[in-house]
């Protein structure tokens, strides 16, 4: 019962690592087109350190490569129309240009 308990841990632990490298790749046209469609809106300073959808600006060349939270120049996808109204730890809010 204990190797079937470990087994199916493991096999979790593998499929969550996976998904994870998964997510953190480029994201492709598609889906930055299907967020476009849904009308998002991209929204600069809202990300969390390595959650930023795609390339910004210096230090940020794809997604998942923000290096601080809420960095001025990294982007995140928002509901359209909400951006400027999201505010931030630091008493500003998100902005439709980056920071």
């Amino acid at each position: 019962m204990k190797t079937v308990v470990s087994s199916l841990i493991l096999a979790g632990a593998m499929t969550t690592a996976l998904a994870s490298l998964a997510a953190a790749g480029p994201m492709t046209k598609a889906e930055a087109d299907a967020a476009v469609a849904a009308h998002k809106e991209k929204c600069f300073g809202v990300a969390l350190k390595g959650q930023n959808d795609c390339a910004a600006g210096p230090g940020t060349t794809c997604q998942g490569t923000s290096t601080a939270d809420f960095q001025g120049n990294a982007w995140k996808f928002v509901q359209g129309g909400t951006c400027t109204s999201i505010e931030l730890p630091n008493g500003k809010h998100g902005s439709l240009k980056p920071i």
